[in-house]
């Protein structure tokens, strides 16, 4: 047999033109799949640029609304969002959390009286309420009391489920909240309201930029090791996931993103269930710095890393760029 002196397969083929690479491509983005993070801010008429998230801000209140119709023109159905509560506010035992009037609440009910076919994340941790820095209540030696948090924490989703928040996303990593929050929303009739946990969030050096968006930077007495996840662990991953999804998750989440693509990887495959990724503050801030130094063009970065996502078999991306991503995808 005489063997040919020119490939027998040519993969280039399938990629000569733009028609043929669309026709093969196996992952796609759109819109759909981007959730927007919101930081909000009291006051009115407030846009608060975070210096180390560039092109980035805190909105008051009543400027809300107009972020929401943006999201709704550019097809992004979901905001998540994130307060950053007045230093005389926060306290030891986090009770503004459950205020019924706090920024949280206000904006939801903001964005539901103007935006009702938007879709709302909310965060459930305490951390934006402590004046610790710490996602839960603390003892006199400053270590993280479990089930007593996970009793605030419970209180903390009824409030803004009840203000009309459509998910709720604890953040915590306090073990059997998820568990706990089903059965108050059930009891409390908000049978309709799905749980996104934080299931996989490890204790990253990536959160920087977002404490400084929520003012808890400089806060934190100690670290959060002894209830984050160890960066060194995969296999726990899927532990922490299946507990939660047996709680009564409805979707599970792995933070922070690019980082953390073999572990998304691994949870998609392992449960097939709505898995999403954050990629977070300080992964977004190295795309702007890279893009700032010419080391990268900002628009490229952007759809390569999302286009990660999704090939590592996210569901969904929360994303700082998701109206410039959502732009980009609709001029493709």
């Amino acid at each position: 047999m005489v063997t040919p002196s020119f490939p027998a397969m040519r993969m280039r083929r399938g990629r000569s033109a733009p028609w043929i690479r669309d026709m093969l491509a196996e992952h796609r983005l759109h819109p759909s799949d981007l959730i927007w993070p919101l930081f909000i801010c009291e006051g009115q008429g407030q846009e608060e640029p975070i210096s180390t998230l560039p092109g980035v801000s805190r909105w008051s209140v009543d400027r809300l609304a107009e972020k929401a119709r943006e999201a709704r023109e550019l097809g992004i159905p979901c905001v998540a969002l994130f307060p950053n509560t007045p230093a005389n506010l926060r306290s030891e035992d986090a009770r503004e959390a459950l205020n019924p009037d706090n920024l949280i609440c206000r904006a939801i009910k903001a964005i539901k009286d103007a935006v009702p076919e938007v879709g709302i994340l909310t965060d459930v941790a305490l951390d934006p309420y402590t004046a610790h820095g710490h996602d839960g209540l603390t003892d006199a030696n400053g270590r993280v009391l479990n089930d007593e948090t996970t009793a605030v924490l419970v209180q903390q989703a009824l409030v803004q489920a009840v203000s009309g928040a459509d998910i709720v996303a604890p953040s915590d990593m306090m073990d059997g909240r998820v568990g706990a929050i089903r059965q108050g929303l059930e009891k409390a009739g908000c049978i309709d309201t799905a749980i996104m946990a934080y299931a996989a969030k490890y204790a990253s050096a990536f959160y920087g930029p977002f404490r400084d968006a929520v003012g808890s930077r400089g806060l934190l007495k100690g670290d959060k090791r002894g209830y984050q996840m160890d960066p060194a662990n995969g296999a726990e991953a899927l532990r922490e996931v299946a507990l939660d999804l047996a709680e009564g998750a409805d979707m599970v989440m792995v933070k922070p993103g690019l980082p953390y693509l073999d572990v998304l990887a691994r949870v998609k495959d392992r449960f097939g269930v709505p898995t999403f990724a954050y990629q977070v503050s300080g992964e977004y801030a190295m795309i702007e710095a890279a893009a700032a130094a010419g080391a990268g063009e900002r628009d490229a970065l952007v759809l390569e890393t999302l286009l990660a996502f999704k090939r590592a078999g996210a569901t969904g991306v929360l994303t700082y760029h998701a109206p410039l991503a959502a732009r980009l995808i609709a001029e493709q």
